[in-house]
């Protein structure tokens, strides 16, 4: 704990937590100072202006960011016959089953990240919808983990698809690297979020969108910027 209070009052000397920075200095100064001994996620947080009392103005979606996540996911998928597993162990899925990959949730173990299911699999899966469900790793259509085109699916979970979505204050983290990229590749991350965020913006939000975003590293400290 010493060390990381030593850190932390040496990363405060060259930051200023009241500025608005830039895209690209608060990149530069994040990644100077992600000094842990493992690589930094690189994380945004992005508050939104939206009523969180409404159901409707809730954001969800994926998106392919462009450099990926650095991250290595591990996923298991659902389905039925043996033609479809043996498509999702070609394209990269860790895990494929059925009621036995059901008995295996049920009884604890989750070695997956991510989780894909064929349509005809949903009615099966919902038997572990409540263990799922509020880990975020239910399959959803709208996410496109529920889907008959399992080679996309698992090429774009293991390619570095990230699901943004609100929380219950309205902001919305994602992970957008790691602090081993090049500044200019999480620049591009963090703007194609940023774009994908602004697109799925609710029909009737009223005010200022996008309020506030902090960019920050894993032990690091958040830092404000803006894109004007």
């Amino acid at each position: 704990m010493t060390f990381i209070g030593k850190r932390l009052k040496s990363i405060r000397k060259e930051i200023n937590t009241t500025k608005v920075y830039s895209l690209s200095e608060a990149i530069s100064l994040v990644k100077k100072n992600s000094t842990a001994k493992f690589d930094e996620t690189i994380d945004v947080c992005i508050m939104l202006g939206i009523d969180i009392k409404k159901q409707e103005q809730a954001v969800r979606s994926v998106i392919n960011l462009p450099h990926g996540t650095g991250k290595t996911y591990r996923v298991a998928v659902f389905v039925k016959d043996d033609s479809k597993a043996e498509e999702a162990k070609k394209a990269g899925a860790d895990i494929v089953g059925s009621e036995d990959l059901v008995e295996m949730i049920q009884k604890g173990n989750m070695s997956f990240d991510k989780c894909i299911a064929t349509p005809d699999m949903m009615g099966l899966v919902g038997k572990v919808g409540k263990i799922l469900g509020p880990k975020g790793l239910m399959p959803n259509p709208k996410l496109g983990t529920v889907t008959n085109d399992l080679t996309n699916a698992i090429k774009n979970v293991k390619g570095g698809q990230v699901e943004y979505r609100t929380e219950k204050n309205g902001i919305i983290h994602a992970g957008v690297g790691k602090a081993s990229f090049t500044e200019r590749n999480l620049e591009e991350n963090i703007l194609a979020l940023y774009d994908a965020v602004v697109k799925s913006k609710p029909v009737g939000t009223k005010g200022v969108y996008i309020k506030k975003m902090v960019v920050s590293s894993t032990m690091g400290i958040g830092l404000v910027f803006s894109l004007e």
